[in-house]
């Protein structure tokens, strides 16, 4: 069954409510107005309200939210009820350290299968979990039913890792690599691109003030010659 469509950017928000709603619960609070909610995820109660509806009734009109009982239904509509496995493509210095962080810290989404190029590294572990050479990549992603994959490789390898995963089975990919991939309509595709990512930031530091006046300045210069 198709699942209904939701906007991209409320399904984003759910992480940030459940995180809000997790912490809430574990200090023992039982009870969340959306009002709370906004103030701790800086998100309008208006969107947060609008949010929840896409998925059917939360809470009591005048009352609120129960902690647990939201938090664990938001779980179940992302998927993590569960646990979802995921597989990292390329053990470089990002996938390193994703890959301990993920092992690590996180209960719901696990990185549970490395793959890597480079024969040094194959046979290697990453938090007890071994790295394995990319032509395990197919059978070992349909053996750990693996729905996510991420990608750290370089762009020029990005595109033929993402169809090895499409064809193991995988339904979402979070690339990492500065490559548009190109896939079947039922794999999603999330991209992340650090560079531009830190480009963007540059514009909210003083440094681009003074190289935006610089560029008035040189405009007006221009069309006054």
């Amino acid at each position: 069954m198709r699942k209904p469509k939701i906007p991209e950017a409320a399904i984003k928000r759910l992480p940030v409510y459940l995180r809000v709603l997790e912490e809430t619960a574990a200090a023992e609070i039982q009870i969340i107005s959306s009002a709370e909610l906004a103030d701790k995820t800086g998100f309008s109660p208006e969107q947060i309200r609008k949010d929840l509806a896409y998925f059917g009734a939360f809470g009591t009109r005048g009352v609120g939210y129960d902690t647990i009982l939201l938090s664990r239904r938001i779980a179940r509509i992302l998927g993590l009820h569960q646990g979802v496995h995921a597989a990292l493509v390329g053990a470089g210095h990002l996938g390193y350290a994703l890959a301990r962080y993920s092992i690590s810290r996180h209960k719901d989404v696990r990185i549970t299968a490395i793959f890597d190029t480079d024969p040094a590294k194959i046979g290697t572990e990453i938090m007890g979990v071994t790295i394995r050479p990319m032509a395990d990549l197919r059978q070992a992603v349909k053996d750990q039913n693996i729905k996510i994959g991420i990608l750290t490789v370089p762009a020029t390898e990005a595109q033929a890792a993402a169809e090895q995963l499409q064809e193991g089975g995988v339904e979402a990919i979070l690339n990492f690599a500065p490559a548009k991939l190109r896939l079947g309509p039922n794999v999603f595709v999330q991209n992340i691109d650090l560079t531009i990512e830190l480009q963007s930031l540059a514009y909210y530091t003083s440094a681009s003030e003074e190289a935006a006046a610089q560029v008035v300045e040189e405009t007006s210069s221009s069309i006054d010659s």
